[in-house]
């Protein structure tokens, strides 16, 4: 029961991030509805439901869980985010360290993404 609890909890909080993520430019959809999809699989099998029927999102939770597929839409802007990211941090006061850690660590997880196969082409 208790397990049940946590994972409703990791699905609304991933969902209201998702929400939010909706509104706020930066902040990504697909990435928290995705976690919210997975929870709620694990714990709340009518919101894993919902998602899955959603219009809109539904058919990218089953592309990505069936070919782990990224609409290239998704991989352009993810792309243009994550440049906007190393820019900002180098212009604004940061510490060294995480600007360097940045520089590095986004640019594979572009590579990483963009490895990905792209939804239309499926």
């Amino acid at each position: 029961m208790l397990m049940k609890w946590i994972w409703r909890s990791v699905a609304s909080l991933a969902l209201g991030l998702g929400a939010l993520g909706v509104l706020l430019p930066g902040l990504p959809t697909t990435p928290f509805l995705l976690l919210a999809a997975w929870a709620g699989a694990r714990g709340w099998p009518e919101l894993e439901q919902r998602l899955l029927t959603h219009p809109k999102y539904g058919p990218l939770i089953h592309d990505w869980r069936e070919h782990r597929a990224v609409p290239r839409r998704a991989k352009w802007l993810a792309s243009a985010l994550m440049l906007s990211s190393i820019v900002m941090i180098w212009l604004l006061p940061a510490p060294m360290l995480l600007r360097w850690f940045l520089s590095l660590f986004l640019p594979c997880v572009a590579l990483w993404l963009w490895a990905r196969p792209e939804s239309d082409q499926i």
